[in-house]
C-alpha cells in the first residue's frame, strides 16, 4: 500500500476511533495510544504529560513496546486495531 493511501486509511481510522462510544479495556486503549504516538510524533523521545505518575508509566511502557515500528507500520497497526475492535 502506498504512503498516501495508508495515510488516508489512517485518518479514516482516527475518525472512527474518535467518534466511538464503545468502552474498550485499558490495555487496548494503551495500544491505540502507543500506535497513534508512534505514527504521529516527530521524535521517539515523546514524554506523556499526564499529571498522574502511574498513568504516565503505563503510557511510557506502551510507547516503548512499539518504538521499533516505523510510522507507516504504526499507522497500519492502528488501522488493524480499529478494524478489530470498532468495526
Amino acid at each position: 500500500m502506498d504512503n498516501e493511501k495508508l495515510h488516508k486509511k489512517f485518518l479514516a481510522a482516527l475518525q472512527i476511533a474518535n467518534s466511538t462510544d464503545i468502552v474498550l479495556p485499558v490495555d487496548v486503549k494503551l495500544k491505540f495510544y502507543a500506535y497513534y504516538k508512534q505514527a504521529t510524533e516527530a521524535t521517539s523521545l515523546y514524554q506523556p504529560s499526564d499529571t498522574i505518575q502511574m498513568r504516565n508509566s503505563f503510557k511510557i511502557n506502551a510507547i516503548w513496546q512499539v518504538q521499533h515500528l516505523s510510522k507507516d507500520e504504526a499507522k497500519q497497526k492502528y488501522i488493524e486495531l480499529v478494524d478489530e475492535y470498532l468495526n
